[in-house]
């Protein structure tokens, strides 16, 4: 059976480019950069070159990069890592709507005697700047807002965000795994100060990611243990992952702006067919301001499982806004914060693109969505009951 992925968002499959490239360091090429000898000095200069390669995409400097683990970690750190850092402060700021990476971290905080502020959105996915205005105060050390929505796709204005905050003498954080490698970003004309991404979001293998670090930001280390990282964070290198990071972004920088429009162009004809063809559907989030490979669409009365199961038997991979797979009967948070009604959240459905989905993947899906829905509305006692 053929498989059609739209699941992006959740994880990438690994560049040709990027395999290539990591394959000698399992078995070749496999000694550890601190080593003094030439065989670890190579695996050095690797690390170096990678560096230079993600400062390359965000546009900063080589230095300001901190190879991690992955998004959580940077979120992890960059969160920690501020508060220690400014132990006089105990107010954070965030939204409603981030990843569990960044809302469980500050949540926990609470337990601890912070105060965290989340911000409100409207039905859109959006939020008031003068909300954040209002919140920012002497006592606030962070603020951390995500640069792209996970479910939704819908962006912020991190710039505008930045400057205001970084104005008042508070640290800015985003976390930018969704955003990075689908839309340009030049950070040496931002105000961001720490910004998080994650390697097998942008075609990279998963275990890696990055934690940029703008100079002069106050941080304390995360993890001790090595002087890896500038001492910044301890650990021998994950050097495959890091080197597949380093060509990732080499090729997202390259192809971003082409690449971006054909999958927007994808995006919008697979979303246009489904709300043509499937009565009471509707899009979740802003539709202008959004990453161009997200949708996340609701049906109204049945669940969005049922429709994920029936996809999965044609090949079709999508994922739903809803938790009910993890063993909730509760939807997606960043639904409800969104005010969107009980019965439409639980059927929601994102489809998330990449730079190798086609054309015809589309059509094939257009073709199955409508029988998939009429067919669960027909079983639906929600319908029956309307």
């Amino acid at each position: 059976m053929r498989t059609v992925y739209f699941d992006n968002n959740a994880t990438t499959k690994v560049a040709d480019e990027v395999a290539e490239e990591v394959g000698p360091l399992f078995c070749e090429l496999y000694g550890n950069p601190s080593s003094m000898h030439t065989f670890g000095g190579q695996i050095s200069r690797r690390i170096r070159q990678a560096r230079e390669q993600v400062a390359g995409l965000l546009g900063c400097e080589p230095s300001e990069i901190i190879f991690t683990s992955g998004g959580t970690e940077s979120d992890n750190a960059a969160i920690k890592g501020t508060l220690a850092a400014a132990p006089n402060k105990r107010k954070i700021i965030t939204s409603r709507v981030e990843h569990p990476a960044v809302l469980t971290v500050c949540r926990e905080l609470e337990n601890h005697g912070y105060t965290v502020v989340e911000l409100a959105v409207d039905k859109q996915g959006r939020f008031d700047l003068r909300q954040l205005e209002e919140q920012i105060d002497d006592n606030t050390a962070l603020v951390t807002i995500m640069y792209a929505n996970n479910e939704t796709g819908v962006t912020f204005p991190i710039d505008e965000l930045a400057e205001l905050v970084t104005g008042r003498n508070v640290v800015f954080h985003t976390d930018a795994v969704q955003a990075i490698g689908k839309i340009p970003l030049n950070l040496s004309k931002s105000n961001i100060d720490l910004l998080s991404l994650s390697g097998h979001k942008l075609h990279a293998p998963k275990g890696v990611g990055v934690l940029y670090v703008r100079k002069g930001t106050r941080l304390s280390p995360f993890m001790l243990g090595g002087h890896q990282e500038a001492g910044r964070r301890a650990g021998t290198e994950n050097v495959p992952g890091i080197v597949g990071l380093g060509k990732a972004c080499e090729l997202a920088a390259k192809n971003i702006e082409q690449e971006s429009s054909r999958i927007r162009y994808l995006r919008d004809k697979l979303e246009n067919a489904i709300l043509e063809k499937c009565p009471d559907s509707r899009i979740n989030g802003d539709k202008e301001n959004r990453l161009p490979n997200t949708t996340n669409i609701s049906f109204e009365y049945i669940e969005g499982e049922a429709i994920l199961l029936m996809l999965d038997k044609h090949g079709i991979c999508a994922s739903s806004g809803s938790a009910c797979t993890s063993g909730s009967l509760e939807p997606s948070h960043v639904l409800r914060a969104m005010g969107v009604p009980f019965t439409a959240a639980h059927g929601s459905i994102r489809f998330s693109l990449s730079r190798y989905n086609t054309e015809e993947e589309v059509d094939y899906t257009i073709e199955k969505m409508p029988a998939i829905i009429n067919r669960l509305r027909e079983l639906s006692p929600f319908v029956a009951n309307k």
